[in-house]
């Protein structure tokens, strides 16, 4: 339902061979065994949380997805108990919570409010956590879920998909994210300033953002700025209609 994204990478470039699922089980395995061995280290409990992410996010179907987000949920979940300020454990509660609404169908839209109160509480605590990735997510939040069932919101979905830019504005995801929304509705100028931005730095970030964790990542900003690049050659036209939200 949502295209929310964790960009930190916990995934080991020890071994180039492995692809995005090997390694994603290897990180998850790692973090597993540190988080057993010390499940009283809030940076363990996050970084496991991470790694199921990671794993569920390469998950072959919604039974195996929602085990390691619930797994991920309630390792968030204690380590909370005794560090209510941690950034980085309510990021990854909300992102797994996102894994499990991926599962739930419009079950989703009751998980809907906890992700959003997640992301709103690191925003306080630390908003440039994982490349501004709570604002990222909640602008995905706002751009993707339902307007009338849900939190659905254009102007937030804006707001919160450019404060990512500007917090890291050398990641493509952040900017792809920003002119996909703004082809969604309709705003092809804006998406083509957004688009001259992100080729200007689209070199400096095959630099910036290297190693096997970064090889999945470059090629979905690939082909997504492929298909962005092509939408913009077409005829112009309303992908959707305005609506005052």
């Amino acid at each position: 339902m949502w295209s929310i994204q964790s960009v930190s990478c916990s995934a080991s470039d020890t071994n180039s061979t492995l692809g995005p699922a090997e390694l994603a089980a290897a990180s998850f395995a790692q973090a597993h065994n540190r988080y057993a061995a010390e499940p009283t280290n809030t940076a363990a409990a996050w970084q496991f949380a991470r790694a199921c992410f990671d794993v569920a996010d390469v998950a072959t179907n919604d039974v195996e997805r929602a085990a390691l987000a619930s797994q991920g949920i309630r390792a968030c979940k204690a380590a909370l108990a005794r560090d209510s300020n941690s950034a980085p454990v309510h990021y990854y509660l909300g992102m797994n919570l996102a894994q499990l609404a991926q599962t739930k169908g419009l079950g989703a839209l009751k998980l809907v409010g906890q992700m959003r109160r997640e992301f709103s509480v690191v925003l306080d605590l630390d908003e440039p956590f994982d490349n501004g990735g709570a604002d990222r997510n909640l602008g995905l939040l706002y751009r993707d879920a339902p307007a009338l069932i849900s939190i659905g919101d254009r102007s937030k979905a804006q707001h919160h998909l450019a404060r990512a830019v500007e917090l890291a504005p050398e990641l493509p995801e952040n900017r792809l994210n920003l002119i996909e929304a703004y082809l969604k509705w309709g705003d092809r100028d804006a998406a083509r300033r957004q688009l001259e931005a992100l080729q200007n730095v689209w070199p400096a970030a095959r630099t910036n953002f290297t190693g096997t964790a970064w090889i999945s990542s470059w090629a979905d900003w690939q082909k997504r700025l492929d298909i962005v690049k092509k939408k913009l050659q077409e005829p112009g036209k309303s992908l959707e209609s305005p609506r005052a939200k």
